[in-house]
């Protein structure tokens, strides 16, 4: 079994409370990923989008935990008591438990992975385990009150789900979701681009010559297909079975670089 954490809070204090907490849950590795915070076009939102697919992918949909906390903040979560929710669904055997607002879900909705997610209320939900005797009285507070809810609730909500404890819960079609933009959800530390946009989105063929916002650039097959010092698109390793995204690359040079390119922007007009 594993647990994998995707989220905005990613100092080294806040990664190791909460990967320290669900340790302590589960007999599991778990491994952390930091996305970008206090962004104001959801940029974090996109780049836990690509690294949950990412994430489902790489466990192959086995035993395990995907925990996804990222959200607006600059006031946008206000019009809820106490910021995003949270939902859950399975994904063959991974669960997903994951903040419901803005793109964290969009790929998830794109690809068709699920149709429906099960949306949490906090205060309601802790009212149930407590009655079930699951968690003392005296510390509701902690949980619903909680700024970090990233460590004090949804790594319970795992475990209590795993455990088979039943929840409750209201249910949130994919349809709901929010759309990704068709840009870039990530950059690697080679400077190359990973894109929300998928080979057939763009009728993409190897040879073929694309307008961009970036200009005309060349369709290639692999990245070793690329002449060195040239830019192209290619169909590169992130995405789950047979669906991968398209990548923007420089063969020998950071694209990222070399166009100033960020989360979120947009590779077509």
């Amino acid at each position: 079994m594993f647990i994998s954490i995707i989220n905005d809070c990613n100092d080294q204090n806040a990664m190791n409370r909460q990967a320290t907490r669900v340790a302590s849950f589960f007999e599991a590795s778990v491994s952390t990923i930091g996305v970008s915070d206090f962004g104001t076009t959801g940029s974090g939102e996109i780049e836990a989008a690509g690294n949950l697919i990412d994430t489902l992918d790489a466990c192959e949909a086995g035993d395990g935990v995907i925990l996804v906390n990222v959200a607006n903040r600059h006031g946008k979560g206000k019009k809820w008591s106490n910021g995003t929710p949270f939902g859950y669904f399975y994904y063959k055997k991974t669960l997903v438990i994951s903040t419901i607002d803005g793109y964290c879900l969009s790929l998830i909705k794109k690809m068709k992975l699920v149709e429906t997610v099960h949306v949490l209320d906090v205060p309601t939900v802790m009212d149930v385990v407590i009655e079930k005797g699951l968690y003392p009285k005296e510390l509701r507070h902690i949980v619903v009150d909680s700024q970090f809810r990233s460590y004090e609730f949804i790594p319970r909500v795992a475990k209590w789900l795993k455990d088979s404890v039943e929840l409750p819960s209201e249910p949130m079609a994919m349809a709901d979701f929010e759309n990704i933009p068709n840009c870039i959800w990530w950059v690697d530390n080679f400077g190359n681009c990973v894109t929300s946009l998928f080979p057939e989105d763009i009728q993409f063929e190897a040879g073929k010559k694309m307008k961009t916002v970036f200009g005309e650039i060349t369709c290639y097959n692999r990245l070793k297909d690329v002449p060195n010092g040239e830019t192209g698109l290619i169909v590169g390793s992130s995405g789950i079975g047979n669906r991968r995204f398209i990548g923007l690359v420089i063969q020998g040079k950071s694209a990222a670089k070399a166009y100033n390119i960020k989360t979120g922007m947009l590779l077509f007009e």
